[in-house]
């Protein structure tokens, strides 16, 4: 399951969501809006999505992740909108009877996901300036 969100994201509701006694692991994966990025004071994030294709698309990639990794039930929230400096932006449950699986499971769906979706982050500065920014590291690590 794959939903954005413009209300904070609460991971213990999240995680129950996703128990299941036939597993024997949850891999769990949150981001954070931290205070900095490249050198500068970050004090606020905007994220915007074009909705329809970024379901679409993340509901690709989760199905992608079950088939890949054999895992039981996977829950991916993203946040839209503003967030405050230590806000939780995305949220990733995964159950599999292995560790192993819920972990790589938990990776590649990250992965695709700041790659393959239609989301933006705006990032807003101490100094008051603000600019949409890419995820250069994400980029890099395909």
């Amino acid at each position: 399951m794959f939903s954005l969100s413009s209300e904070p994201i609460r991971r213990e509701p999240l995680a129950a969501s996703v128990a299941n006694v036939q597993a024997g692991a949850l891999v769990t994966f949150e981001g954070w809006v931290r205070n900095h990025n490249e050198g500068r004071d970050v004090v606020l994030l905007e994220y915007e999505a074009f909705e329809p294709l970024s379901r679409k698309e993340a509901e690709k990639i989760l199905q992608e992740a079950g088939e890949k990794f054999n895992v039981r039930q996977m829950v991916c929230i993203h946040r839209v909108g503003p967030l405050e400096v230590g806000d939780i932006a995305v949220w990733i449950g995964v159950t599999a009877e292995h560790r192993e699986a819920a972990f790589k499971a938990c990776q590649y769906i990250i992965d695709e996901i700041k790659v393959r979706l239609p989301i933006w982050k705006k990032e807003h500065y101490t100094d008051g300036s603000s600019e949409w920014v890419n995820c250069r590291e994400c980029a890099h690590a395909r």
